[in-house]
């Protein structure tokens, strides 16, 4: 883990779009005496802060060197086109890439969707980032082309998105380095994958000491002393025999 070995820690990135949120909450609570740290980083910068050992796992999107990191791919988002409100494409739910033919389509450099070839007519320029692509969108310059994620993380009230069925997706993956497969790291796999507390897979959390279980058997009755009566006693008036004269009487015989 990262930290000294006097204060441990684990430090998760993650790259735009990704919310890593309800996985450090679930870290917080099984693990209280690790402090967890969350790293945003851009997408190029992810594989390179793993490979430093500035983070002991990431978010990230795939392709990753799959000989030096170990990878869980997670979920494939869908890929939107982000345009003005007014746009001709939102009058359908779903575009294809033809339909985008006609326009100017901006392919920033942080791009993550590897595109073979861009659709629509290439800008005079590429955006540096996302974030600037999407203001040139809101002036009217062209459109973006972005995974969901992206466009939820730019949402600007003049702008919208469709779905374009056809276009390449990203993939998002666990990664770590494969030489440090920490029990930090399985722990942390185990909360991505929703493993429970018990798991057998990582460090298990404290078993409760089990507590003593109240018996529901009654009181086993206590055996009279011998030569007792088992019924009422006889000073008492009850059902004895001595009370009813048949029996023998208490202490000594008088001598006549």
């Amino acid at each position: 883990m990262t930290g000294s070995e006097s204060s441990p820690s684990f430090t998760v990135a993650f790259v735009p779009g990704v919310t890593p949120t309800k996985w450090a909450r679930i870290w917080e609570e099984r693990l209280p005496d690790v402090p967890l740290h969350l790293a945003p980083v851009t997408a190029a910068e992810a594989p390179g802060l793993l490979r430093d050992g500035g983070a002991d796992a990431g978010f990230v999107r795939l392709p990753v060197d799959r000989e030096y990191f170990s990878a869980i791919p997670l979920y494939t988002e869908k890929t939107v086109v982000v345009v003005p409100k007014d746009h001709l494409v939102t009058a359908a739910d779903e575009v294809t890439t033809g339909d985008l033919a006609e326009d100017i389509l901006l392919h920033p450099l942080d791009d993550v969707l590897g595109w073979e070839n861009l659709p629509g007519l290439a800008a005079r320029e590429r955006p540096a980032t996302t974030a600037d692509a999407v203001e040139l969108v809101a002036a009217g310059v062209g459109l973006l082309v972005v995974p969901q994620s992206l466009a939820r993380l730019h949402h600007r009230r003049d702008l919208t998105y469709r779905t374009v069925t056809d276009a390449p997706t990203s993939q998002v993956a666990l990664a770590w380095p494969q030489e440090r497969t920490t029990d930090g790291v399985e722990d942390f796999i185990g909360i991505v994958r929703g493993r429970t507390v018990n798991s057998t897979r990582g460090r298990r959390a404290p078993e409760a000491q089990p507590k003593q279980k109240r018996s529901d058997k009654p009181a086993p009755r206590r055996k009279p002393a011998p030569g007792r009566s088992g019924g009422r006693s006889a000073r008492g008036g009850g059902g004895g025999r001595g009370a009813q004269g048949g029996g023998s009487r208490r202490g000594k015989p008088r001598r006549s």
